[in-house]
């Protein structure tokens, strides 16, 4: 059985302007059905608004039609998550929220991200959900 992460929009967009590197290792393996990516609503909205800004095609070594390609095989392998309770307030920064919410629906083990600090300062604990950057997933933290 594979490893149900929630990937970050940071590691997304890390993975498109990189034309190597951790980020792009763990896209890779979601695709390959290594990791169980989950998704909701509120996630697929940033992962479509970030990937349309200017600067981040303009960084990509893809074009916007494989960019396109890209996100619908990414969206084929996730797993989508609704998501009914929300843990509010818990991070500073309340637009982060969505993603301890869509962790704990989906009984993820680990958030992907390269945003640590975003994270770690939860009022909230929850024992079981790591938070981790691309680097330590891969080395099987």
């Amino acid at each position: 059985m594979s490893r149900k992460i929630v990937v970050d929009t940071s590691v997304l967009i890390s993975a498109l302007i990189g034309k190597k590197g951790a980020s792009r290792e763990v896209l890779r393996r979601c695709l390959k059905g290594e990791y169980d990516p989950q998704i909701s609503n509120a996630l697929f909205q940033e992962y479509e608004a970030v990937t349309s800004r200017r600067e981040v095609i303009e960084r990509c070594p893809l074009t916007e039609r494989e960019i396109r390609e890209l996100l619908n095989a990414i969206y084929s392998v996730c797993k989508w998550t609704p998501v009914y309770y929300l843990w509010r307030p818990n991070l500073r920064d309340e637009g982060d929220n969505f993603l301890i919410e869509l962790a704990l629906a989906g009984n993820s083990e680990v958030i992907v991200t390269n945003n640590i600090k975003d994270l770690e300062s939860a009022e909230l604990n929850f024992e079981g959900l790591l938070i981790l950057r691309p680097e330590q997933l891969l080395r099987g933290k």
